[in-house]
């Protein structure tokens, strides 16, 4: 039984290690070992203050979570910079009144994504997620702050698999 479990103990760290560095999260960082996430200005025509940093913090936050890549503020390994380009509200669905029933916030990124050590996985792409809610309800206040947060969740993520995974 001991010979059993110690010969299972060995193959299993043998596949793990001879994997390389491997991630729960499917992150590839390669040989990489810094990241730094620029400040993504807010350039759309709506000016919500206070977005940009979020966006950037929660960008940051996400890939120190789920990557062993530091954070450095220049000269990084991988570089992520954009700008908020997009940011409005637009009426979904429609009532018997011709009244909105249902609003849509949207919010769109450009991104730039640099691997200084592979260039081959460069990107420069567009990245938009939305939050529907009733058109009765004001988008001011807690109601915003969980519509951004909602939307900032998934673009982060869609951001780091398109530059850190092979989704």
């Amino acid at each position: 039984m001991k010979r059993s479990l110690f010969l299972f103990s060995f193959l299993l760290i043998f596949a793990v290690q001879s994997c390389g560095m491997y991630s729960f999260t499917g992150a590839d960082t390669g040989e990489a070992e810094t990241f730094q996430v620029n400040y993504f200005q807010n350039t759309a025509d709506l000016v919500e203050p206070g977005i940009d940093r979020t966006f950037t913090l929660q960008l940051q936050d996400l890939i120190q979570n789920q990557t062993s890549l530091n954070l450095a503020n220049d000269n990084a390994d991988l570089i992520f910079e954009g700008e908020i380009i997009d940011f409005y509200i637009a009426p979904m669905t429609a009532t018997a009144d011709n009244t909105a029933a249902q609003n849509r916030l949207t919010i769109a990124v450009q991104v730039r994504y640099y691997n200084t050590l592979e260039p081959e996985k460069d990107f420069e792409r567009r990245f938009s997620f939305y939050y529907d809610y009733p058109a009765n309800q004001q988008l001011v206040g807690a109601n915003l702050d969980s519509a951004i947060e909602e939307i900032y969740s998934r673009l982060t993520q869609d951001i780091f698999n398109a530059a850190l995974t092979d989704w």
